[in-house]
């Protein structure tokens, strides 16, 4: 992890202003949202295998992405730190209950190492991705750069504790964890820990800082429009869990919870998002009388 974060991949240069979205991360990122959407009309088998193929996709549009806009080197550290992080924690927490409570994978995501099925470490990347680019757009480029940092990671932080929200009550309710002590937790929310939120806070943060560190970001920042697929992929992770919940798996507390959540950090992005690409109108110049 040292050498990652003194390699010269922090110093890569920033994306060309005008870079056309990238073909395969969006036609990766189009499949995994079609995937999502079958997901609540499927069971058993078809309904794992949907699960792991989601994750897959997700994380190869974002790391596809990252690889088109800031090169081959920047994504295989994303997918690095990232999921390497994830993996660490997640061994930790499986082997300790620390930080997330103690809990198991039943072994339904496939093969596992130190107790942890490989999936996961990617289902960490496929998200880290977007909610880094999140945090540092909200941080803005009017900070010092250890207070931007410190801003980003928060905000990147929260971004995913967020997106847990959603989550774990899907994922608890298809059988794939358990919680050895599953309470107290939020109203409404059965089988989900309140110490889990806090654990995801934390890895979230310290995840978004690693990543942070290890990413290019260049100054001034790489053309907005360079964020539109990963933007995409996090306000669709909004919007249709908020939609999944409510309509299919009935559960409007996790809906309530996470469409607040999330939404309090999605919604200013996407505005930031919109400002930025906005085309500025220069005033023509007064021609004398």
């Amino acid at each position: 992890m040292r050498a990652l974060l003194d390699s010269p991949v922090v110093r890569h240069p920033a994306p060309a202003a005008g870079q056309p979205l990238p073909a395969v991360p969006v036609a990766l990122a189009a499949a995994a949202l079609l995937t999502q959407v079958a997901y609540p009309l499927l069971e058993g088998t078809a309904l794992r295998a949907a699960t792991v193929l989601g994750v897959v996709l997700f994380a190869a549009a974002s790391v596809g992405h990252a690889a088109a806009v800031y090169g081959t080197r920047a994504a295989l550290a994303l997918v690095v730190a990232a999921g390497g992080t994830g993996l660490l924690a997640e061994a930790v927490g499986v082997a300790t209950g620390v930080p997330f409570g103690r809990y198991s994978y039943s072994g339904s995501l496939g093969p596992q190492v130190l107790g942890v099925p490989l999936l996961v470490p990617l289902a960490w990347t496929m998200m880290a991705y977007p909610a880094l680019l999140l945090g540092r757009r909200l941080a803005g480029p009017g900070r010092r750069p250890g207070l931007r940092r410190t801003v980003t990671a928060v905000l990147g932080g929260a971004t995913l504790a967020a997106w847990d929200l959603f989550l774990d009550p899907q994922m608890v309710a298809a059988g794939n964890w358990t919680w050895a002590h599953p309470r107290p937790g939020l109203p409404g929310v059965p089988d989900v820990p309140l110490i889990n939120l806090g654990g995801w806070l934390l890895v979230g943060v310290v995840m978004t800082a690693v990543v942070d560190r290890v990413l290019p970001d260049a100054r001034p920042p790489a053309p907005a429009a360079a964020e539109a697929l990963p933007a995409a992929l996090l306000a669709w992770t909004w919007l249709g869990s908020v939609v999944a919940n409510l309509a299919f798996f009935g559960r409007p507390w996790v809906a309530l919870y996470g469409g607040l959540a999330l939404g309090v950090l999605v919604v200013p992005y996407l505005r930031a998002l919109a400002v930025a690409v906005r085309p500025r109108v220069v005033p023509a110049p007064q021609v004398p009388a």
